[in-house]
């Protein structure tokens, strides 16, 4: 990180049904000195007001890839925190899948680490699979940071007044600290 600067924090919003909520995150992580970027997966960008997430960034939203040797209009990260987190995120990001920009920048972060820590957002159903237990594992194995999530009932949004918005917040306040 640079040493003029406030730290570099990208929130990876995924299309999960509470995505209109990351207001709370960036808000909380500008209280803590944080600049934020926003990168959200395709479909999550329909979820979200986009303006009024670029007005409280200060940074378009970034959701494609952008074209060779246009400009980056992010700053590099200093730490990443994916909030909600889905089934298909997490399972994806595991396995190494990098199909969509938001999945290959949290792929190539592992390789240059940036610190990263994940808020899933799953239904209960989903969270028996074994093949999201088995990537929760690899992704801790990886040294992702992963918050406790109680998951919610299938069909449903309930949790959104208990989703834990500002827990990869605390998860990343000590390597925070160290920057």
């Amino acid at each position: 990180m640079s040493e003029h600067r406030e730290p570099f924090l990208y929130v990876v919003v995924c299309a999960a049904g509470i995505a209109d909520g990351v207001s709370e995150l960036i808000s909380e992580a500008h209280a803590e000195g944080w600049q934020v970027g926003v990168i959200a997966t395709p479909n999550a960008l329909a979820l979200m007001d986009q303006d009024a997430i670029e007005a409280q960034t200060g940074y378009p939203i970034r959701s494609g890839w952008r074209a060779p040797g246009a400009p980056k209009p992010l700053p590099p990260a200093d730490a990443i925190a994916v909030a909600p987190a889905t089934f298909n995120t997490v399972n994806k990001w595991a396995a190494g899948i990098a199909d969509t920009l938001a999945l290959g920048i949290l792929c190539e972060a592992y390789g240059l680490g940036i610190p990263m820590a994940v808020q899933p957002y799953v239904n209960s159903a989903l969270a028996a699979h074994p093949a999201y237990v088995e990537s929760l594992a690899r992704l801790r194995s990886m040294g992702v940071l992963i918050s406790e999530c109680v998951p919610h009932k299938p069909n449903s949004i309930v949790g959104r007044e208990t989703y834990k918005w500002t827990d990869v917040l605390a998860l990343l306040r000590p390597m925070k600290q160290s920057m």
